[in-house]
């Protein structure tokens, strides 16, 4: 089984690319922070690449920035292609299925409430933090139009 499952921050922009077929693919890297510290008392990260395509992609692109955190669900990877001095390298990255935007550029430390200040365009937070009101009536009953009642009486059971 080959499945993966990551939450970090975005150490870059997404760069979006579209393929011979008009296929979106874009690549970003998130750091992710180990579960403990080192002899120092300080917590290390791990810098993932991640490769993502299609819609996800475009959306990636467009909401995400360096920064942002995000939950990552997909598979691993590696690939190899010859440089241009002939030698082989090899490159491991994530392949994601789901990308989950999580938190604003800058977390909890920033100003922001979830805009995308380079361009000034909604994000997917803007609309969940609306002020507007919900159509909510509490006192209304959810079952009322499913017909007559039913009696049940612990007699009519057979254990």
């Amino acid at each position: 089984m080959n499945k993966v499952f990551l939450i970090g921050r975005l150490t870059r922009d997404p760069e979006l690319r579209y393929t011979g077929n008009n296929t979106a693919v874009a690549s970003f890297s998130i750091a992710v922070n180990r579960n403990f510290t080192n002899q120092s008392g300080e917590r290390e990260a791990d810098f993932i690449n991640i490769v993502v395509w299609r819609k996800q992609a475009e959306n990636v692109k467009n909401y995400l920035a360096q920064g942002s955190q995000v939950a990552i669900d997909g598979r691993i990877q590696t690939r190899s292609y010859d440089d241009q001095n002939g030698q082989k390298r090899y490159v491991t990255e994530v392949v994601a299925d789901n990308v989950e935007f999580l938190g604003s550029k800058g977390g909890a430390n920033s100003n922001q409430t979830g805009s995308n200040t380079a361009s000034n365009e909604p994000t997917p937070y803007d609309f969940a933090s609306s002020n507007e009101p919900t159509k909510t009536d509490v006192d209304s009953n959810p079952f009322a139009d499913f017909g007559s009642s039913i009696e049940i009486s612990d007699d009519e059971l057979p254990f």
